[in-house]
């Protein structure tokens, strides 16, 4: 039973694509040198006017291009190629890029900020964004238990709880899978 707020942002654990794996689905996107927010693994991020990523810190509404994964950029003090699940806040690298999954129909478990009830399937909701972890490099993101509504502008829906050792319908803290409900830029109509 999850009894405790241990929230882990969006954890991708299917997809309802065709293809029904993420071959193809993870890019590289470019991250601005000297980005000034930490981005951490599973963040949403949105690719912005520049052709860069940056974390997209929207809670009622979110405009992603998916979720980050991790980045590669040269350490500017070791000058060596370094492979992070966390975008280290403000670090100098002109080759820094975000390995981004960006599926719109990505199907990602996150926790719930409160219990969530049986009656949320099919439910949209927003999320709650706080900061990561920076000694194990996770998001700490959490879906908006208070906020599940019929409001179709709500960014996540309600496609499924996670039953388990670890989670049930209507813990403290539910487990839920959810996807993108609107705002993905791959399935916006709007540019950049």
């Amino acid at each position: 039973m999850a009894t405790s707020a241990t929230p882990y942002g969006a954890r991708p654990v299917n997809t309802t694509s065709a293809s029904g794996s993420f071959t193809g689905k993870v890019q590289h996107i470019k991250i601005a040198s000297a980005y000034g927010t930490a981005i951490f693994n599973g963040d949403f991020v949105k690719l912005v006017t520049a052709g860069t990523i940056e974390k997209d810190a929207g809670t009622a509404t979110l405009t992603p291009i998916g979720i980050f994964l991790g980045c590669k950029y040269t350490d500017p003090t070791s000058n060596q190629m370094t492979f992070n699940q966390t975008w280290p806040a403000s670090t100098s690298a002109s080759d820094a890029a975000a390995y981004v999954l960006v599926d719109p129909n990505v199907l990602f478990q996150m926790q719930g900020d409160e219990t969530v009830a049986q009656a949320a399937l099919g439910a949209n909701a927003a999320v709650v964004q706080t900061a990561g972890s920076t000694s194990i490099g996770n998001s700490k993101n959490a879906f908006d238990g208070s906020a599940v509504a019929t409001t179709n502008t709500l960014p996540v829906k309600v496609v499924d709880f996670v039953e388990g050792p670890t989670s049930t319908v209507g813990d403290t803290y539910t487990d839920v899978i959810v996807k993108f409900n609107v705002g993905h830029q791959l399935t916006n109509t709007t540019g950049i």
